[in-house]
């Protein structure tokens, strides 16, 4: 093989590469907050005793989890212009994020609550607690304790699911790694070193997800 390794070419573009992972990590936290919130909002509609809010929550959740993230993000950025609605890259992209891991948690969270005991809820009117008390500390609580280690790993994919919303000029990691590849021709050391970038981010992000569930939830870390 007469292929000559040179990672120079990589190393002289780091601001680039830095750039790009501060914007993946940007992505990934605004949508992350984003997609709780409406998961949260999704998951309440899903199980609400009103038939057409429940048939919306759960047809909003089949088209998402049974359509590609690519296709969902090309329509958001290259379809609804078409009906007047032009978004630029950045909000396309958290968006796309957004709504597509909205769906995820939404389902996540409703096998949390479907897991509680039944009289949890009856017990915590019978002590006198509002609605509002009642769900936040008798119905969420519990549930997103239950299923915590399924939305670390959700938010984890969602990171890593970033890095497609380079195919439309997003400026994040893939993104940046596309450029530096494209000046040097050097592909190999370009996506090794992304590799390795991504590889760290994941782990990074798992610990301080475990750390922050032991802290909050008094979840065990291993």
């Amino acid at each position: 093989m007469g292929y000559q390794f040179d990672f120079s070419v990589v190393w002289e573009q780091w601001p680039l590469l830095l750039n790009g992972t501060l914007r993946a990590l940007y992505y990934t936290a605004i949508s992350g907050l984003l997609a709780l919130v409406l998961g949260i909002a999704v998951m309440v509609a899903r199980r609400s005793e009103i038939k057409p809010v429940r048939l919306t929550a759960k047809t909003f959740i089949e088209i998402i989890r049974n359509t590609p993230f690519l296709v969902q993000l090309f329509f958001i950025f290259f379809g609804l212009p078409s009906i007047g609605l032009r978004l630029s890259v950045t909000t396309a992209a958290i968006m796309a994020l957004t709504i597509n891991t909205a769906a995820y948690i939404a389902e996540i969270l409703r096998g949390g609550v479907d897991s509680l005991p039944k009289g949890q809820i009856e017990a915590g009117k019978a002590l006198g607690l509002n609605r509002r008390q009642i769900f936040f500390d008798i119905i969420l609580k519990p549930s997103v304790r239950s299923v915590y280690p399924g939305l670390c790993s959700q938010f984890v994919l969602m990171m890593l699911t970033s890095s497609v919303v380079a195919s439309i000029s997003a400026p994040e990691l893939t993104y940046s790694a596309q450029m530096i590849e494209a000046q040097s021709f050097r592909s190999f050391e370009v996506y090794f070193v992304v590799t390795g970038i991504y590889l760290v981010l994941s782990l990074c992000m798992s610990s301080l997800l475990r750390i922050f569930g032991r802290i909050y939830f008094s979840y065990p870390t291993k």
